[in-house]
């Protein structure tokens, strides 16, 4: 069974900058692209940022355009997610999430396009 593995978020001031990484076990899975997404609380769970399996093709939400980046390094099957210029705002739980067959009915940013979700791993970003 396929397992996705995030990293441990944490606590950081406005203005600072951390990397989530997520690394996909078995290394046989295959993937057509990872993403992640974020939920704030009492808030639905929101599109950040999916990049292709060959990295290719790269989307972030606008909300974090500029500030954040994802990467991935498919030797290791491990996508990151490098956060910059954090702002209270951006405090969620922050999920990776992968497609292992690709589902025509649904687009890049929408939840239904993953069949596969790390666990969570919470950021706050203190003001």
């Amino acid at each position: 069974q396929v397992q996705l593995v995030e990293s441990r978020g944490g606590l950081v001031q406005a203005g600072g900058s951390l990397r989530l990484s997520c690394a996909a076990s078995p290394r046989t899975f295959s993937m057509y692209a990872m993403g992640w997404f974020r939920q704030a609380p009492g808030k639905e769970r929101e599109f950040v940022a999916a990049i292709s399996w060959t990295g290719g093709s790269i989307y972030h939400a606008d909300s974090v355009k500029g500030r954040f980046t994802i990467s991935r390094d498919n030797a290791e099957n491990t996508v990151y997610l490098q956060m910059n210029s954090l702002k209270p705002e951006d405090t969620a739980v922050y999920y990776c999430a992968a497609v292992g067959t690709y589902n025509p009915n649904y687009y890049y940013y929408q939840s239904g396009a993953y069949d596969c979700w790390g666990q969570g791993t919470q950021v706050t970003v203190s003001s």
